[in-house]
């Protein structure tokens, strides 16, 4: 069986590299990874790779950035003119971004069957472009890879029938347990013993320079009695700068440029508590066992919340000084791993598509 991956951005790549290690594995399936291109930095291509053992990509299609509609339409279009050469007998797509809806659209028009890892999650919030992304990548989906059961319940509400559905685990779990043993925090940081971990970059915290100021204003508090370390985010720090936004002269808030997977995976597995609005660090601190903080109104990880470790704050920012305190003297809530985040999600994805290439002789 002829396979595509395509990925886009950073966390599509420590998706699809534990399935295509597990398929490498498993079965003799001639593997083709696509890169989009619509995310790049250099950490992307040099220290990434390295750090994840992730393969070159065959076929990089040179997207870049643009507005939503333009993007998608660029890969679109520079999709479809590889797949009319390559054929594939499957594609597997991944996340939410809009290189998944891409070339989800692609495959449904071209009549090309395709997977979704990572399928079935809900923010039930339609202002956000990656719930538009999951929302028609599902509904073209012939084969739905859910990472928990809410997935499941989102998708049979919807009416996809439960034999597209396939509940396997999450696979960014699978990058974090194979890792988690390499990772150690930066031999700047190596000593500490106590300290928050920040990260921020969604446009709905970011691009508002009120609401910038406001969360800077307010982890400066934090770090008043905590030490605070901030890697900024290329989106981010390029607010404060624009904005001009102050940030005081304090040494225990430390902001520091965006780290390779393995310095960040190693500064918070060792994390008092993390401060965040992105997606795939919910998960992580879930099964780490971390408090996390998600400065968001809402998410398409609820599990987290039920299960895990994290809790939602939408834009009251006043409280995480409070909430900080809270999850360092140990009064949060007691957390459990969700069901199948066990690091072998890739391994029954892998098995699924066995049979399913047996059903297509």
């Amino acid at each position: 069986m002829k396979l595509i991956h395509v990925i886009g951005a950073r966390p599509n790549f420590m998706k699809a590299t534990p399935v295509w290690s597990a398929i490498n594995r498993m079965t003799d399936f001639n593997q083709i990874l696509v890169h989009t291109g619509q995310h790049y930095d250099k950490l992307m291509s040099d220290i990434f790779f390295k750090e994840l053992q992730i393969p070159i990509p065959d076929y990089n299609l040179n997207i870049g950035s643009d507005t939503h509609a333009r993007q998608t339409a660029a890969i679109m279009i520079k999709f479809e003119e590889l797949v009319s050469d390559l054929k594939p007998d499957l594609v597997l797509v991944y996340g939410d971004i809009n290189s998944t809806v891409a070339a989800a659209m692609v495959c449904a028009k071209t009549q090309i069957p395709f997977a979704h890892v990572e399928a079935g999650l809900r923010s039930f919030d339609r202002r956000m472009p990656e719930e538009i992304n999951r929302l028609v990548t599902d509904r073209l989906a012939d084969i739905l890879f859910t990472p928990s059961k809410d997935g499941d319940d989102n998708l049979i509400k919807e009416g996809t029938p439960k034999s597209k559905i396939h509940f396997v685990g999450n696979v960014m779990i699978d990058t974090l347990v194979r890792l988690l043993p390499k990772a150690d925090k930066p031999s700047t940081f190596r000593d500490l013993k106590e300290y928050i971990l920040v990260t921020l970059h969604r446009p709905s915290n970011v691009d508002n320079p009120k609401s910038l100021q406001s969360i800077i204003q307010n982890l400066e508090t934090v770090s008043k009695s905590n030490l605070v370390i901030f890697p900024v985010h290329p989106r981010t720090k390029k607010m404060i700068a624009d904005n001009n936004l102050e940030i005081s002269d304090n040494i225990n808030f430390r902001i520091i440029a965006p780290l390779g997977y393995l310095d960040f995976l190693g500064l918070m597995k060792n994390a008092s508590a993390v401060i965040t609005d992105s997606g795939g660090i919910q998960e992580e601190t879930t099964y780490l066992g971390i408090p996390c903080i998600t400065v968001r109104g809402n998410t398409e990880r609820p599990i987290t919340i039920s299960l895990g470790t994290n809790q939602l704050i939408g834009k009251d920012y006043h409280k995480l000084p409070n909430l900080v305190n809270t999850a360092i003297s140990g009064r949060e809530k007691v957390n459990t791993i969700p069901p199948l985040w066990d690091g072998k999600a890739s391994e029954r994805i892998a098995e699924i598509l066995i049979t399913y290439n047996k059903n297509l002789k």
